[in-house]
């Protein structure tokens, strides 16, 4: 076998894929990443600014681009769900699936936005209820409603969709086709062995880019809650030096996890992370103000419902650089930062989805979810917005707002049992960025080796590792040039300006799936043809040998089922059936 992924293609065996490193992926990916974060580390501030200018531009330039991709990717996955190609199981035709229900929606949720959810619960529907979108008016209880609107905007089935894009083109070119897990593959009906080349190249290197910026600067930006958390319940302070301590613990837990592969260590880890959650988020329904949350989740999913296409659409253009600023800030930027995802997410979900029909796959991807998302916000940030409007308030400082690290520990501390539900929000917290951190190491792997679902443990462990340094050393740089978040936040905007140029490669995954679907439906056509025609022939050659053969009859009957499945196209088989008849019976010609 040659040393490179890119001369040839790495052999498949069953399930598995031959581990070897792809050097001009591993080389070239590695090689931007610490360039970025050397930079980051020595110039954070200078380093923040260049990049805000160029995201500026790009978010600001194709906002309208990413808004309008978004939602056709939402469109695309409803028409694919309920088009002819959704019995289509990912996997031979009788692959059972690999994971159990509770599992497979287990980790995908948690790999696809679990500490997101711990970070923006309570604090996301504050801020749009703080500070709404430009021109928008309305009574304190009007204002809250269209705030947990938004936020399921943002959070729904436009974030899933995205990955759905990604994840179902890999899982059908793995798992169908039995080609190696790695995005290249899936644009192969487009492209041919042209992925193996440059091209496939620069769309690995974009996603393991993608996959560490993002993985990296959320395991940072978590930290800070946790530290922040940590802090309001008196346990210690906020220090640099505490959250480099927890990103040391978290990287521990995480590289043991996925050095354990996933069917143990990232498979148990969600599923007690999902019993945990459900836990958090009963309680909160049934401590806090019950019959409000279920009042608030039939009004703000009918606002969701009412207003889903106005505000898919929404791009503020008459409210000037006020509105561009706050979709900068929250709609276009979401849309940019699920894209960012998109690699990591998509390419997990495809890898632990064999077994599963494209129908199934896109209901449970995008639907599950959006609705254990909803449940979440209204629970957490219905409670929050009740306090805030209806009861005391406290979480909304008249002159600082929101806080977003620590909204989430202020508003369970005014429910019963406050500090043990801090603690258990916590672990939760922790929890979610171990599966984050453990899941985007093995995808960035898979990529690395070349496509291989089972990569070998020495390279899980160093990625693992990598993604804990870059993110503590960018804190300890951040922190020793007076700004902790500096570098952070310049490699979170450096990932959002890679989704710009991966949504092409979105786009194109859309364009081959259907691609493959049609060909192998057109193929299923064909096969089912012949099958039909070769009964025919066997029936009247059954009904000659038996002496009960009308050659005129037999003759019109199977033209008639030909045509009947294949119409015209298929009029050579025909004609082959007709030169199979006796030749001593002219009458029939």
């Amino acid at each position: 076998m040659s040393n490179s992924v890119i001369e040839d293609k790495p052999p498949v065996v069953g399930d598995e894929v031959t581990p070897s490193l792809a050097p001009r992926v591993f080389y070239p990916a590695g090689g931007i990443v610490l360039l970025v974060v050397l930079l980051a580390v020595a110039m954070p501030e200078r380093m923040q600014g260049w990049l805000s200018t160029a995201s500026d531009t790009v978010v600001g330039g194709v906002g309208w681009y990413y808004v309008l991709i978004t939602f056709g990717f939402v469109v695309f996955c409803g028409w694919l769900a309920f088009s002819r190609y959704g019995e289509i199981k990912l996997g031979k035709d009788d692959d059972e699936p690999e994971f159990g229900m509770v599992s497979w929606f287990a980790m995908l949720f948690s790999a696809g936005m679990g500490i997101g959810l711990m970070f923006w619960g309570v604090a996301e529907p504050l801020n749009h209820f703080d500070n709404p979108p430009p021109g928008t008016e309305g009574s304190a209880g009007e204002l809250a409603t269209a705030a947990m609107g938004r936020t399921f905007l943002h959070w729904g089935v436009h974030a899933w969709a995205v990955y759905v894009v990604v994840g179902l083109a890999v899982a059908y070119a793995v798992h169908r086709r039995g080609l190696p897990v790695s995005v290249r593959w899936a644009l192969e009906p487009i492209f041919g062995d042209r992925v193996k080349g440059v091209f496939g190249d620069v769309v690995d290197v974009i996603a393991i880019v993608g996959t560490l910026f993002g993985v990296a600067t959320s395991l940072g930006f978590g930290v800070s809650q946790v530290g922040a958390g940590i802090e309001f319940l008196g346990w210690g302070t906020n220090s640099a030096g505490l959250q480099v301590m927890l990103i040391a613990g978290i990287t521990v837990i995480a590289t043991a996890s996925v050095a354990s592969g996933l069917g143990t260590g990232i498979k148990w880890l969600s599923n007690i992370n999902l019993g945990l959650a459900g836990f958090l988020l009963v309680f909160v329904f049934i401590a806090g103000p019950t019959l409000f949350l279920l009042r608030e989740s039939v009004a703000a999913t009918g606002y969701y419902l009412q207003n889903f296409l106005s505000m898919s659409f929404d791009t503020l253009p008459y409210q000037g650089e006020a509105g561009e600023d706050w979709l900068g800030g929250w709609t276009t930027y979401y849309w940019g930062w699920w894209m960012s995802w998109s690699p990591f997410v998509g390419i997990f979900i495809a890898r632990i989805s064999r077994g599963r029909t494209v129908r199934e796959f896109i209901g449970g991807v995008l639907l599950v979810p959006t609705l254990l998302t909803m449940l979440w916000f209204v629970a957490l940030g219905g409670t929050a917005l009740f306090r805030e409007v209806m009861g005391e308030g406290g979480l909304i400082d008249p002159e600082n707002g929101v806080s977003t690290d620590t909204a989430l520990f202020e508003m369970l501390a005014f429910l019963p049992g406050g500090a043990v539900l801090a603690g258990l929000a916590l672990l939760m917290i922790i929890v979610f960025f171990v599966t984050s951190s453990d899941s985007g190491s093995f995808v960035v792997d898979m990529i690395a080796t070349g496509g291989s679902p089972n990569p070998p443990l020495w390279s899980r462990i160093f990625w693992a590792v990598l993604e804990g340094a870059i993110a503590a050393a960018l804190i300890i740089a951040g922190t020793a040039g007076g700004n902790p978040q500096g570098g952070l936040q310049a490699l979170q905007t450096m990932a959002i300006l890679v989704a710009a140029p991966f949504t092409i490669v979105m786009i194109l995954s859309c364009v081959a799936l259907v691609k493959s679907l049609r060909a192998e439906h057109k193929e299923k056509l064909r096969l089912e043809h012949q099958v039909l025609l070769r009964e025919v022939a066997m029936e009247y050659e059954e009904a000659r040998r038996s002496g009960h053969y009308d050659s005129n009859e037999a003759f019109a009957g199977s033209s008639d089922a030909g045509s009947s499945e294949a119409g015209s196209s298929e009029a050579g088989s025909a004609a082959e059936l007709t030169d199979k008849r006796p030749r001593q019976q002219p009458h029939t010609e």
